[in-house]
């Protein structure tokens, strides 16, 4: 029996990429032992358990930023917690640990190469983040969803996906995808996702600019999430929901999606062929912008930054679009190219490509 020790998480960017690998493991090996290291405060908490993994929480543990009491106190419990996963790796006979980034995943790198322990690494944006830059120097198997993300040892693997996108079958299932949303079967349909917590730019760029997409044709869905409009359309072709909890079906009922630009979506979107207009997040390190970067230089997506995704941007640039059939066409095809729809296989085989070169070195 093979045991893995699967770490990570804080994000559904994080989480979900995770559950996929460890579904492909447990689908290879019924009999493998998964455990997941992750902390009490992340989604992990809620969805390693609910997919019926083991969960060990740890410290959240952000690296300090600065030379404080906090930065002394920082080093104390990193010990311990590193300890505390060694001892783990030992108690259960773990095999490989396997990591795809967040607080969770640095101190069980530092476990694994203490212990001797294959490690297997996924990153799953163009900009790695602090945890996977460190721990990529300690292992040749770097799994990377794109090919311009700047980590050692990289391998082109692409993104675990969640099984209802892998085997989501977009032309038979388009027609009853729109009509299970209340929207006309063979109309093409822009569908508008900003997150759980909804972008306010885009739900407000919409929300105006609502009667010019639907006179060029098209009908809408409209996912705002959160941050919601104070008034949101009333309109013949235009449905607005709070959350999707079927978000593969929203992706297949659409023939163009205007969404932010994180790695999952972009590798979705990309994997389906579903050309985008990706407007990414303003804050934080820029990765959205660098996550897009590959399909957008291919053709299959465009890029506006979150200023200049306005009303005005709408008329100009995005009804155009809308009117011209055979460009959308030719992006999907663009999209279709650049993705890859079988991202937790090729991540898998390159665990067991670890485990066996851990095996043809000990003889």
């Amino acid at each position: 029996m093979t045991s893995y020790l699967l770490a990570g998480g804080g994000t559904a960017g994080h989480i979900n990429p995770l559950l996929a690998i460890a579904d492909e493991l447990r689908r290879r090996d019924p009999e493998a032992a998964i455990v997941v290291v992750g902390t009490a405060e992340g989604l992990e908490a809620k969805l390693v358990p609910e997919r019926g993994y083991e969960l060990v929480t740890i410290p959240r543990l952000p690296f300090p930023r600065r030379p404080n009491l906090a930065a002394v106190r920082f080093v104390s419990r990193w010990r311990g917690t590193v300890h505390s996963i060694e001892k783990l790796i030992a108690d259960r006979g773990i095999d490989c640990v396997i990591g795809v980034g967040g607080f969770a995943s640095a101190p069980a790198y530092v476990a694994a190469r203490r212990t001797g322990t294959p490690l297997v690494i996924h990153e799953a944006n163009a900009r790695p983040g602090l945890a996977n830059r460190l721990g990529a120097r300690n292992t040749l198997f770097v799994g990377v969803a794109f090919a311009e993300t700047p980590l050692p040892h990289a391998t082109v693997v692409g993104m675990p996906l969640r099984r209802e996108i892998e085997g989501l079958d977009v032309a038979a299932q388009r027609e009853d995808a729109r009509v299970s949303f209340g929207l006309e079967p063979a109309r093409p349909t822009l569908v508008i996702t900003s997150g759980s917590q909804g972008a306010r730019s885009i739900n407000e760029t919409i929300a105006a600019a609502v009667p010019l997409v639907i006179g060029a044709g098209y009908q809408i869905l409209h996912i705002v999430g959160v941050n919601a409009p104070a008034t949101l359309p009333v309109a013949r072709g235009y449905v607005s929901l709070p959350y999707c909890d079927r978000m593969e079906a929203a992706l297949a009922a659409a023939t163009l999606v205007v969404s932010r630009a994180g790695s999952a979506t972009v590798s979705e979107l990309s994997a389906l062929g579903i050309p985008a207009v990706y407007v990414p997040y303003p804050v934080g390190n820029g990765e959205q912008r660098f996550n897009a970067a590959g399909v957008v230089r291919a053709g299959g997506g465009i890029l506006v930054s979150d200023r200049e995704f306005t009303p005005e941007w709408v008329r100009d640039n995005l009804i155009p679009l809308l009117r011209n059939e055979a460009k959308i066409v030719q992006m999907g095809a663009a999209a279709k190219a650049t993705g890859v729809r079988d991202g937790t296989a090729r991540m898998v085989n390159l665990v067991e490509l670890a485990l066996s070169h851990r095996a043809s070195s000990a003889l």
